[in-house]
């Protein structure tokens, strides 16, 4: 069985990427979303385990001392983090994994595995970002200004990843998305690992013949 692939992908919020990433995953086989553990209380609607692994403070940072998270980062007053245990796991059973992370979490995941696929989300432009942030009606004024400038900082990190999607028709962007899985998944060290024998077989066929 040959190694998935991790897939990291970000976004500044309002760029669609949690909506974007939940059609792929549905169009797309043999791939999943890695759930992140978080400090940050549950909202309604929200399950335990599907969303999120919600753990309180005392418990994060012992896992942070036990080594237990890929990446972890400290993001709107809340911990976030990425289980170590769980991602290699799927990767080992040979599914693909994407982890919706910050620049700042990526650049931890990358340092320590250089082989993972980056993919960053831009919107088509900053007044249609602002007019999403805007248009979920549970911010005022200065939170949705706060947020604007949070997007800037964290747009400004595009160029630290592998492809650059920009979503501005949303079908399109999900196939660009779809695009890139396929083509991973076509690259030569992926493809000849899982066709050993077949490759073997042709091959020596073809020295049979000579």
């Amino acid at each position: 069985m040959s190694q998935g692939t991790l897939y990291i992908i970000s976004a500044p919020s309002g760029a669609g990427k949690t909506s974007l990433v939940r059609e792929l995953v549905a169009a797309t086989d043999n791939i999943g979303v890695s759930v992140s553990h978080t400090t940050r209380h549950r909202r309604t609607g929200e399950t335990d385990g599907i969303n999120y692994h919600f753990v309180d403070e005392p418990t994060f940072e012992a896992m942070i001392q036990r080594h237990e998270f890929f990446e972890h980062a400290w993001v709107f007053d809340r911990h976030y983090g990425t289980s170590r245990i769980e991602v290699e796991k799927r990767l080992s059973h040979g599914e693909d994994v994407i982890l919706e992370i910050d620049w700042q979490g990526a650049r931890q995941v990358r340092q320590q595995m250089q082989e993972a696929v980056s993919i960053f989300i831009l919107p088509p432009s900053r007044e249609a970002l602002r007019e999403r942030l805007a248009g979920r009606g549970q911010d005022d004024a200065v939170t949705i200004d706060r947020r604007m400038r949070d997007a800037i900082s964290e747009m400004s990190h595009f160029d630290e990843y592998d492809y650059l999607v920009i979503n501005d028709d949303f079908a399109t962007a999900v196939d660009e998305l779809k695009g890139l899985i396929g083509a991973e998944r076509l690259r030569m060290t992926r493809v000849k690992a899982a066709n050993h024998a077949l490759i073997g077989e042709l091959l020596s066929e073809v020295e049979g013949l000579r």
